[in-house]
């Protein structure tokens, strides 16, 4: 049954990695944002999952009191509860889910699961302008990489998506290579802008379709610093020395990093742009986590201009995992009844839509 829009006030909760994250969201308004990041993983080069799950369960509770408190509302004025079900960490998203259920029994309120990466792509609804339907989405995060065509906030189809590695994952693990501390994708955004994306020519994986393929540039990167520039191709015998390595890459970072960032961009959006040749779709919308990326926010806008179609990017904070997203999801699917409000619904760590 289709519901009053002016009567859905939803709490959201993202805790599908190592964010806990809270959200009021109100007749399709977000009233709240409220992110809790665990610094914890910094120590280790990457987000460790039995960590990422306790932080979770210290966080979830005053990260709630404080969306609710921020939005000022009561917990007697939410009519759903909305949760990441899939995909994540399985410790992570268990957290989030068995909260959202018991909240929602305590409340006699429904619980709406949310896919996180169409929520990624509805994001793009939280602020004016949004883009009308259909339209094409380029999603890119540290786990997956998509092009996905929507027609409507319950009617998205993957047209690409990647074969391997996402393009999140490239960047972090360049950073890695490059001696760079966790998370390092920023630091490479932040180096490339003083660096000549153009010094040297990372290949571009030949891929066909719209599919994405980001393994073998990394391997490409790895022989590469390991010859200190000679080579991007494996070789019996290194011609550098561990001091070699780090002499070239301390010497020519920004410019390294520039040339990877370069090369990564590339790679999306030239198949963001096949994407739009075969629909004739010209609203195009970038989501996720690495659409933070500042090299990527501004080539895709560029190449919108050049090529006259209508961009969009969310706020930076409705870029990377947040509760924001979450909601305005479950708002729709409120408002539509595509969603099942049965407590037995359970996470799953498959990214399967």
């Amino acid at each position: 049954m289709l519901q009053s829009r002016a009567e859905v006030t939803i709490l959201a909760i993202e805790s599908s990695c190592d964010e806990t994250s809270a959200s009021i969201c109100s007749d399709g308004k977000i009233l709240s944002n409220i992110i809790a990041t665990q610094k914890v993983h910094e120590q280790y080069g990457g987000v460790i999952p039995e960590l990422a799950s306790r932080a979770h369960m210290q966080n979830i509770v005053p990260v709630v009191d404080a969306a609710v408190k921020k939005a000022n509302c009561r917990l007697a004025d939410i009519n759903a509860i909305a949760f990441t079900q899939s995909p994540g960490l399985i410790g992570s998203l268990l957290v989030g889910s068995q909260f959202a259920k018991s909240l929602a029994l305590a409340l006699d309120v429904p619980v709406i699961p949310v896919h996180h990466m169409q929520a990624h792509v509805l994001a793009n609804l939280i602020e004016e302008p949004a883009p009308s339907f259909p339209f094409l989405c380029l999603t890119v995060s540290g786990g997956h990489t998509q092009i996905v065509v929507c027609n409507a906030p319950d009617d998205m189809q993957v047209m690409g998506e990647t074969i391997d590695d996402a393009a999140g994952e490239a960047f972090d693990k360049s950073a890695k290579l490059l001696g760079l501390p966790y998370p390092g994708g920023p630091l490479i955004d932040k180096y490339a802008k003083e660096g000549n994306p153009l010094r040297f020519r990372f290949p571009e994986p030949q891929i066909a379709g719209l599919d994405f393929s980001f393994s073998g540039l990394k391997t490409a990167i790895l022989y590469f610093l390991k010859n200190a520039g000679q080579s991007m191709v494996f070789k019996e015998a290194f011609t550098a020395t561990e001091n070699e390595q780090a002499a070239f890459i301390q010497a020519n970072m920004n410019d390294i990093c520039a040339s990877v960032q370069h090369r990564i961009i590339t790679i999306l959006l030239n198949k963001l742009n096949k994407a739009v040749s075969k629909t004739g779709i010209t609203g195009i919308c970038l989501a996720g986590g690495v659409s933070a990326n500042s090299g990527l926010r501004n080539a895709f806008k560029k190449l919108g201009e050049e090529k006259g179609w209508q961009t969009y990017i969310p706020s930076f904070e409705y870029c990377t995992d947040n509760a924001a997203m979450i909601a305005i999801t479950a708002y729709h699917k409120y408002l539509s009844g595509s969603y099942s409000a049965d407590l037995a619904v359970s996470a799953s760590a498959k990214s399967g839509w």
